[in-house]
């Protein structure tokens, strides 16, 4: 995949077929959209694109103060796997922010990324103080020689898939209904740092990330895990939360690994949320804590067995 940051200085050397969005998640009704545009892309030789911004737009103007369900390292990675040829991440400039809806079309999509077709969803919006819309689009697309694809929203029943719904989601700690909307477990990517090493002296010795600040969390409390890291893939629980039992710190996500004993401070870790366990608490005592993770491990056994990990 092809990574651009600054568009007004790239220009492809190939018919682009585009789809545009914020694609926060990837979600299913995102990757509606992907789908489509390999295809046509595929079927014409040409490239497949996907045009986002670094901030969503909505956020640089403060409409709205939201936490993102991927970080922007996360979604391109996701784009990265799904196969996209370019992605183009601009940062969301004075420039971008004041170009009319037309001209964004001619200068960008068409100037720039040659397009031979753009793929959307009804909701689509683009242009300054976001006045383009799929209408507009369609005959902007007549204007200037492109194809326009308006994509019905992806649903779970009743309900449009879309980002809110799966913040919601997220918010009330339905991991599974959010691992279907997503086509994925929620994960948090980072780091693995030092902790205070609590766990090596309760027997449970744990893994720690620091959850990225832009990221929405879900409840704090204990989950099922499955952990990437090192190459390998270990099932465990985690703990998302501020340890209250023994300092009441910042949040952070501990997670013990399950047949694991390396040390992998420094390495990546892609922590999955399965399901939800139970919420934070504080406990009387050590004890009570070592108590209580014996019966969350326990737990967990259960929920990995084979018919149904």
């Amino acid at each position: 995949m092809e990574y651009i940051h600054d568009i007004m200085k790239y220009e492809s050397d190939r018919p682009c077929v585009i789809t545009l969005g914020k694609f926060d998640g990837v979600h299913k009704g995102h990757r509606k959209l992907i789908r489509k545009a390999r295809a046509l892309a595929a079927k014409a030789g040409g490239r497949s694109a996907v045009f986002t911004f670094t901030v969503s737009p909505q956020v640089m103007m403060g409409e709205r103060q939201m936490k993102m369900i991927t970080t922007n390292r996360e979604r391109d990675e996701i784009l990265r796997e799904l196969g996209i040829d370019l992605l183009v991440e601009c940062p969301f400039t004075e420039e971008l922010r004041s170009m009319s809806a037309e001209d964004f079309v001619k200068e960008l999509l068409v100037g720039r990324l040659h397009a031979s077709a753009v793929v959307v969803g009804t909701d689509a919006r683009f242009g300054k103080d976001r006045a383009g819309d799929a209408d507009l689009l369609v005959s902007l697309g007549a204007k200037y020689g492109f194809d326009v694809f308006v994509e019905e929203k992806e649903k779970d029943g009743d309900r449009e898939i879309s980002s809110s719904y799966v913040r919601e989601r997220i918010a009330e700690g339905d991991m599974q209904r959010v691992q279907n909307l997503l086509s994925y477990p929620y994960f948090m990517a980072g780091e693995v740092v030092h902790g205070r090493h609590l766990g090596h002296t309760l027997g449970f010795p744990t893994i720690n990330t620091v959850p990225p600040s832009e990221k929405m969390l879900p409840p704090r409390g204990v989950y099922f895990t499955r952990t990437l890291v090192g190459g390998k893939w270990y099932q465990g629980i985690s703990n998302l939360g501020v340890k209250p039992t023994v300092d009441g710190s910042a949040v952070g996500l501990e997670t013990y690994l399950f047949d694991c004993s390396l040390d992998l401070y420094g390495q990546e870790a892609r922590v999955e949320f399965l399901q939800f366990r139970r919420s934070e608490k504080k406990f009387g005592s050590i004890e009570e804590l070592k108590n209580q993770m014996d019966e969350d491990i326990q737990a967990a056994d259960n929920f990995f067995q084979p018919d149904n990990s």
